[in-house]
């Protein structure tokens, strides 16, 4: 099996002991108590809508199998109280994995009593964190224990708000209006009536404070404590926290790093950072919570899971870039879509593609973000047009430092390189805080600061991707979102931009332009009309260097010996266990890079983008898919690696676009991924991407020798094999069910398989038995390979029996099968009676010389009576006297078997060949032919001489 499947078998027997050291992730019950009260109550209503509300699962989510239980999954991350003097202090990655400055607490204890705070007000909490640190993720579990009473049972009734939602409001209206728009069932409920110390049973939670513009001024927001006063949103979010409006009632903030400071000091009773997971437990528990995860009734895989996260939390244990990333829970999950991609991709399941999680991954953590105008913006309205895309900022900044990075292959980059690409040169003030607001809340989300060399020339610190996918990523959507345009590319979109929004005043634009240029000239060149087309030219030759550079970094010769990108993937994952590198080139391959800029002009990434604000024209898909088949297609004339071949079919179904890829594997005849490690995702993206092909469209060889295949596998592999010729199975781990599934293809009337080779894999008698079911009704098969399947002498008497009812076979490989004497003859016997059969190979088989005399005899055609054919029958690197003419790919194969085949049959055979050579040599009387004899004599001893070396033991 493959290295990682080594890595599971020899790490499973350490899960068990250490299993318990993760502590498992807390099962929530959710018994709600007041169940048995009126179910008309409007408070049992709002848990009830509330429970469901909250129970919903971002579309994300669903790629975990939909049948897990969200309370099992969630794993609380570091909550520390900062002191208000201390609250802007960064706490570091190091410093927290090092320990926490102080103890520890958890949501119920941020809600205890506050000695300076007064003891009739309710307490306000600030619970604050960058991005990606699981502040939504803890509101959300939050909410739900108080709806099933695990939970804040000191507070009668939860009103959680959404900070975006309530910017959006532009109507005033009242805190009770507010609550029953948002909620319909409380809006008459007496607690919100303002009346005696009710209150103090509500808690307010307000999600995202860093989307409201609060302003505390008297002369901005006036006093009110009616709650049934109307007043703006922001008003009304104002007096609550100033403990005017319902002083009693309790108050939950949640915001950015960058906003801690839009609520003065004085109206915040406690802080507290939200740090995520501080430790390789904690990130382990998280990690047993989703992959553990599995169907019911079902325990399917379950050691290798378990196998798998003990090879993550090994990888956490060092210290590693992931568990620098792991930091924050939100590089956790992508961890596990990630993993969760690569080992337990499910055929019937929707498809996922790599570039889809890593944009989901970006949805989830960016999605309506903005990069706003901070605090003291306008108070006329006019905030919301200066908001950006905060996904955006990141890709004309990071991406720009990604691309930069992928251009010049490094991967670590100095704080001289932070501020030119991520700094840029900033002019306005607007621009200096949405650098200082990015920088705080964002940049610590992509960059981590890497550990200083010891004997640097400098001691300048350098940082490097928390993911180094990410990195690829990042850059690819700052080339597809082409922000690496051209000063002429730019000039030209701004004319015609210009030209476009004035279209409707031609009139008005000739008038003005006549009075500097004759008209006779509009009617020559027709202005209005040339700088449209010089725009489309300039784009469209911009779209063709993107597919060019796509092609060009998909096949550069310097990668072509890597082990392909989705090995690559989940090595930067689980790690490389074992010897290290002693000495690691910093520029390192980035082959992830073409494929992410393929799988972002699919239609659903596209989708996504667009709800960040990152917009991709159909129009440019377009022109860089007609530019991208040209380049692929003169690649692909080249003879490439199977790991770059692989890519090639990941880059195919990553695009996920069918009408390129029928046109683009029109022109491949062969598919040859020997040698490469075949999990269930390659299978499917082989399957896919070949299943975009027309039904008649066949290869004329599709090679998975020694690709690890299994029987599972091949289930997810048979849309595949229906459009091939000639199809390599050997040198895998196929058993005897893999026949009944290798049987019902031979049958299956679209499958037109002329060649199969099932060399090597333990198929054994029954195995072999199932298969030759189909011979009597397959009319299609040519060659047939069962060399060191575990035939016998029954299996090659069954095939004996029954090869008169396939006349279309030609050749036959039984070699290596420990078939007799008897059974041999019989098999020759009936090969000779075959109409069509011309080669049958039995070397390697306990044959006695007697026995191979009377092969090479039953072989040649009686002078009368017969079909007067000749069967050509390899037994040995001799035919009685004479030198086999097939000696030297019998050699050959033993040569290339020698290592995984039984060494003392393999070394006994060799000994059988060298007396069969000395003997046929003795016989021969021309001195050329005993030269000949010599040098195949001398090829098997070389053989010999290898198998020796190879056993020796290595000090």
């Amino acid at each position: 099996m493959g290295s990682l499947q080594r890595q599971l078998n020899v790490l499973r027997w350490s899960w068990r002991r250490r299993v318990e050291v993760i502590p498992p992730p807390a099962v929530y019950t959710r018994t709600l108590c007041s169940r048995t009260q009126d179910p008309a109550d409007p408070i049992e209503v709002h848990k009830r809508k509330l429970e469901l509300w909250f129970s919903h699962l971002p579309q994300e989510e669903k790629q975990f199998g939909g049948y897990f239980i969200p309370e099992t999954m969630h794993v609380d991350p570091l909550i520390l109280e900062r002191e208000p003097a201390e609250k802007r202090r960064p706490l570091t990655q190091r410093s927290l994995l090092q320990g926490p400055p102080s103890p520890a607490w958890t949501m119920e204890q941020l809600f205890e009593p506050v000695a300076d705070w007064g003891g009739a007000r309710g307490l306000n909490v600030m619970l604050y964190g960058a991005v990606g640190t699981g502040k939504t993720t803890v509101v959300r579990k939050l909410v739900l224990d108080w709806c099933s009473g695990a939970a804040l049972t000191q507070f009668k009734l939860l009103v959680p708000f959404s900070c975006e939602d309530l910017s959006q409001l532009t109507r005033a209206c009242s805190l009770r209006d507010l609550v029953g728009r948002k909620y319909l069932h409380l809006r008459k409920i007496p607690l919100l009536s303002g009346e005696g110390d009710q209150a103090k049973e509500i808690l307010f939670l307000f999600n995202g404070m860093e989307k409201m513009k609060l302003n505390f001024r008297i002369a901005n927001t006036e006093l009110c404590s009616d709650p049934s006063e109307a007043l703006s949103s922001e008003a009304i979010v104002v007096n609550l926290l100033r403990k005017y409006l319902l002083p009693e009632a309790s108050i939950l903030v949640t915001t950015r790093l960058s906003a801690v400071e839009s609520i003065p000091q004085k109206y915040v009773g406690r802080y507290a950072q939200i740090c995520g997971f501080d430790s390789a437990e904690r990130q382990s528990a998280y990690f047993t919570s989703r992959l553990l995860q599995q169907q019911p009734n079902t325990g399917a895989a379950q050691p290798n899971r378990e196998a798998l996260i003990e090879l993550l939390y090994l990888n956490l244990q060092r210290e590693s870039r992931l568990a620098r990333a792991c930091f924050l829970p939100a590089y956790c999950w992508l961890t596990c879509a990630t993993l969760h991609f690569l080992h337990f991709t499910d055929a019937q399941a929707p498809i996922r593609t790599l570039t889809g999680i890593y944009t989901s991954f970006l949805r989830l953590n960016f999605g309506g973000e903005v990069l706003g105008a901070g605090a003291g913006a306008r108070a006329d309205g006019s905030v919301q047009e200066q908001h950006g895309s905060l996904m955006l900022y990141v890709v004309r900044t990071v991406g720009k430092l990604a691309f930069d990075g992928v251009t010049n292959k490094r991967t670590s980059f100095s704080e001289r390189e932070l501020e030119q690409w991520v700094g840029g040169k900033t002019k306005t003030d607007e621009e200096l805080r949405q650098l200082a607001v990015f920088r705080t809340d964002v940049l610590d989300f992509f960059l981590v600061p890497c550990p200083v060399k010891q004997g640097a020339e400098d001691d300048e610190r350098r940082y490097l991707f928390a993911v180094p996918a990410m990195q690829e990523y990042l850059a690819a959507l700052y080339v597809v979102l082409g922000e690496n345009k051209s000063a002429l590319e730019k000039l030209t979109q701004q004319v015609s931009v210009a030209i476009g929004q004035v279209n409707e005043e031609v009139g008005s634009v000739v008038a003005v332009l006549s009075k500097f240029i004759p008209l006779r000239i509009f009617a020559v060149f027709n202005l209005l009309q040339l700088f449209p087309k010089l725009y489309e030219r300039v784009t469209s030759l911009s779209k063709g260097r993107i597919a060019r550079t796509l092609a060009s970094e998909m096949f550069r010769t310097e990668d072509s010996f890597n082990e392909d990108v989705l090995d690559q993937v989940e090595q930067g994952l689980l790690g490389l266990h074992g010897p290290q590198p002693e000495q690691q080139d910093e520029r390192q391959p980035f082959e992830l890079y073409p494929i992410f800029m393929g799988g972002l002009l699919h239609y659903d990434n596209r989708v996504l983008l667009q709800q960040l604000g990152c917009s991709i024209k159909s129009t440019t898909v377009s022109q860089i898919t007609r530019a991208l088949r040209k380049y692929l297609v003169r690649e692909l004339n080249k003879p490439q690696p199977p790991e770059e071949l692989m890519d090639l079919l990941v880059l195919l179904y990553e695009f996920q676009n069918p009408r390129l890829t029928a046109e683009i594997l029109s022109t491949i005849r062969t598919i040859r991924l020997c040698n490469v490690r075949m999990t269930s995702l390659k299978c499917l993206v082989l399957s896919s991407v070949l299943s975009c092909c027309p039904a008649s469209y066949r290869l004329e060889e599709l090679n998975l020798s020694s690709c690890y295949l299994t029987n599972d596998l091949l289930e997810i592999l048979w849309p595949a094999f229906r459009h091939t010729h000639n199809l390599n199975l050997q040198f895998n781990s196929l058993g005897p069910e893999s026949c009944i599934l290798l049987r019902d293809l031979l049958l299956e009337p679209k499958s037109d398989i002329r060649s199969l080779q099932l060399c090597d894999n333990p198929l054994q008698e029954a195995g072999v038995r199932s298969l030759l079911e189909a011979l009597p009704q397959d009319q299609s098969l040519r060659h047939l390979s069962l060399m060191h399947t575990g035939l016998g002498d029954a299996g090659a008497c069954q095939l004996a029996s029954i090869l008169h009812q396939h006349s279309r076979l030609q050749e036959l490989n039984v070699a290596y099968n420990n078939i007799g004497d008897s059974a041999a003859l019989t098999l020759v016997d009936a090969c000779r009676e075959h109409p069509n059969l011309q080669t049958v190979h039995l070397y390697l088989n306990p044959l006695s010389n007697v026995g191979k005399q009377s092969l090479y005899v039953r072989g040649v055609p009686s002078d009368h009576g017969g079909t007067g054919r000749r069967v050509q029958v390899l037994a040995s690197v001799t035919e009685g006297s004479d030198l086999s003419e097939s000696w030297h790919p019998i050699l050959s194969v033993i040569t290339e078997n020698a290592s995984t085949w039984d060494r003392k049959r393999v070394r006994e055979q060799l000994q059988v060949f060298l007396r069969d050579l000395e003997w046929g040599r003795q016989q021969q009387h021309s001195w050329w032919k005993r030269m000949h004899f010599r040098k195949v004599e001398k090829g098997v001893r070389q053989v010999l001489q290898m198998m020796d070396k190879d056993a020796a033991p290595k000090h």
